[in-house]
């Protein structure tokens, strides 16, 4: 199983794709854990959008567009959806 990530604007520009799955070896691991994985998969991401296993305050992620989280030790599970955006976006 995995955890699917969906990239939104200045975040979806720094990792240059729109999504991607993140495969779990265990049921649930951490935001911190999935945010490492994504700052060594997509180099500029982790560079512009990262401070060690957390967002930088600019950026926000959300849990299956239902809660927004910034702990880096919150659960992340398998099938869930973790939404990356600017702090910022919206209409």
């Amino acid at each position: 199983m995995s955890v699917q990530v969906e990239f939104y604007g200045i975040a979806r520009q720094r990792a240059g794709v729109a999504s991607c799955q993140i495969p779990l070896t265990d049921e649930c691991t951490t935001l911190g854990a999935v945010l490492r994985e994504l700052a060594t998969r997509f180099p500029a991401f982790g560079q512009r959008c990262c401070e060690q296993d957390r967002l930088r305050s600019d950026y926000i992620a959300n849990l299956g567009g239902e809660q927004f989280v910034r702990d880096s030790d919150t659960p992340i599970c398998q099938g869930q959806t973790l939404l990356i955006l600017s702090a910022d976006a919206g209409g």
